[in-house]
């Protein structure tokens, strides 16, 4: 029974947990997006999103160009650790990135995943250019 408690203890630890700062390392393995919207509104929409999808608290790190939260357990998953970099290419377009890790890696899911995140973005990008406001809450119609 001591082995067995023993062995699982250790795949545990071997599996790792995700950490901010090993979120924010993985900027390169991120899922980058082009944007036709100035650097301020992508910041903007980038926070509308993680609110939408349900994270806690946003850390903002604006002079360094990017912003990182976490989302609280679920049925299906401990959390999850995102970071969004968000840097403009020119006065009309802004590089977005972003990176979703498991706080544990053994996790069937993550709450946010780097598809869904540019799907909402996009989806709010629209909104911006029809000129109405961003919503506080996802618009109807829009499934997670």
């Amino acid at each position: 029974m001591r082995s067995i408690l023993l062995a699982l203890g250790l795949a545990v630890l071997m599996c790792g947990c995700a950490s901010v700062s090993s979120v924010l390392k993985s900027k390169d393995e991120g899922t980058a997006q082009v944007y036709p919207v100035a650097k301020d509104d992508a910041w903007k929409i980038s926070m509308t999103v993680l609110r939408w999808e349900g994270c806690e608290t946003i850390e903002e790190h604006k002079d360094e160009g990017y912003m990182v939260t976490t989302f609280g357990q679920s049925f299906v998953s401990a959390g999850t650790i995102a970071a969004v970099w968000v840097e403009p290419m020119d006065h009309e377009n802004t590089k977005v990135t972003v990176v979703t890790k498991r706080k544990v890696a053994t996790n069937v899911a993550t709450e946010l995943t780097e598809a869904s995140f540019h799907k909402r973005f996009a989806e709010a990008v629209e909104i911006v250019k029809e000129g109405k406001p961003l919503p506080i809450e996802r618009p109807r119609g829009q499934t997670k």
